[in-house]
């Protein structure tokens, strides 16, 4: 598949299946079976049959990538500022499909109770409160169908497993600007999460503040908002009235 995709690459115009298999060494009815399965899935596009040329999802893979690693790079003097400020784990996650990733944190040793999620660590959207941003983007009634697909699984006893329950607490995060986790994914652990906003007002990531829960402070939602919207600006987001889509 990468032979194919180099090959396409060098090639402005489509190419032809014989060439393809030409250009990568492969049998014709091996491209011909790869190209099939690649273009089911939109990284390539076949212009005509027995015509190729590269896929639309490969950019929009590639502007995600982009916008992840630009995202990350510019929140890790932020994040570890808010760490500063708080003492607490701060943790900058993206979303993929159901779940959000944790792609940056900063942490310290000087507590001998502190919260550290992983690197590359998941966790279900409705139980994380930067889960809870992306499900308030997507609007209530894509809530809906997430809450059909995942039963809203508990995790511990204080998991919001009611969709009308979630519903409310969308409407409150919506409406202070910041989202809440009140040991819902681990007992002994709260969060307060906010979004992160490219030059398209897109919701890219989310930065979260985890704490041990006696530890959390009520002041650190708008601490922590402050922040994720300095992160936004950083990328080139102009602040608008929008928290996000109902």
């Amino acid at each position: 598949m990468v032979k194919l995709l180099d090959v396409l690459s060098q090639h402005p115009e489509p190419l032809g299946l014989k060439q393809i298999a030409q250009y990568t060494g492969l049998h014709p009815s091996t491209a011909h079976r790869i190209l099939a399965s690649m273009s089911a899935d939109r990284l390539v596009d076949r212009v005509e049959p027995g015509s190729y040329r590269l896929g639309m999802r490969l950019l929009e893979l590639g502007n995600l990538v982009k916008s992840r690693i630009s995202v990350r790079e510019l929140a890790l003097p932020l994040m570890r500022e808010l760490h500063a400020q708080t003492g607490e784990t701060a943790n900058l996650s993206v979303r993929h499909d159901d779940e959000i990733v944790y792609v940056e944190r900063t942490a310290s040793g000087r507590s001998a109770m502190r919260v550290v999620h992983v690197i590359g660590a998941r966790a279900s959207l409705h139980v994380t409160a930067a889960g809870k941003l992306f499900l308030l983007e997507d609007g209530f009634a894509r809530l809906r169908d997430y809450a059909k697909r995942t039963g809203l699984a508990m995790h511990t006893k204080n998991t919001i497993t009611n969709l009308g329950l979630l519903e409310r607490d969308l409407e409150r995060t919506q409406r202070q600007g910041w989202a809440t986790d009140n040991e819902e994914a681990e007992i002994g652990v709260r969060c307060v999460a906010a979004g992160i906003r490219d030059d398209g007002a897109r919701l890219v990531a989310a930065l979260s503040l985890s704490t041990p829960a006696e530890r959390m402070k009520a002041h650190w939602g708008p601490l922590v908002k402050e922040t994720a919207d300095r992160i936004s600006s950083t990328i080139g987001h102009r602040p608008t009235s929008r928290i996000g889509a109902v």
